[in-house]
């Protein structure tokens, strides 16, 4: 890859993972009574959300060896399902919110065609990323691998507690925030670390 080729793939990293943290910074109230007041700030940061993941999955794409699978290759899926996951949570729920608030983030919202959206992120976003950040670990980038790996599972871990504690739990937010933020310099730092070995170390 060369020097122009790596400031894109490395300006598409970090562009992707700053949005998706600042997406979940400003994330509005996840209740349904709350988020019928703020339905459009409730679709604007899942569009900030879903467009920072659209970039990490680019840069994935960039940093990920075409002729074989890799570890790359199940965060890769992982982004591509919860980027599925986020855009239908962002469209969906502010209309519920508006017909029927008292199903917003409860179980008895998911239809079959939701859990298509759904399900799949549930699944392959933390699986993908224990897959990488393992693969990371072994090869040495301990740093990154810790990043990744535990800021996708907090992240992940905020997003389930809705259905333990909630949507008006206040550690929903506190653990997404923390998880994306770990997330984003872990992803930033993959990004840098892939670009900066030698050829025959990307392959991992």
């Amino acid at each position: 890859m060369n020097t122009r080729s790596s400031a894109v793939t490395m300006t598409t990293a970090i562009a992707g993972a700053v949005l998706f943290l600042l997406g979940t910074i400003l994330h509005p109230a996840r209740d349904g009574h709350g988020m019928a007041v703020v339905v459009d700030r409730y679709g604007i940061t899942h569009a900030i959300q879903a467009i920072g993941l659209a970039l990490q999955a680019v840069a994935l794409a960039r940093l990920t060896p075409a002729r074989r699978l890799s570890a790359h290759h199940a965060a890769l899926a992982g982004v591509l399902a919860w980027l599925a996951l986020i855009v239908y949570d962002g469209s969906h729920n502010p209309v519920t919110a508006r017909f029927a608030p008292e199903l917003v983030h409860t179980s008895a919202d998911l239809s079959p065609g939701g859990a298509l959206f759904v399900l799949p992120g549930l699944l392959l976003f933390p699986t993908g990323y224990a897959i990488l950040a393992t693969s990371l670990a072994r090869g040495g980038a301990r740093w990154c691998a810790l990043l990744l790996g535990i800021g996708a599972l907090t992240y992940w871990l905020g997003g389930l507690l809705i259905f333990a504690a909630g949507p008006r739990s206040p550690f929903v937010q506190v653990l997404e925030v923390i998880g994306a933020g770990l997330y984003a310099a872990g992803f930033a730092l993959l990004a840098r670390t892939r670009l900066s070995a030698p050829a025959s170390g990307r392959a991992s």
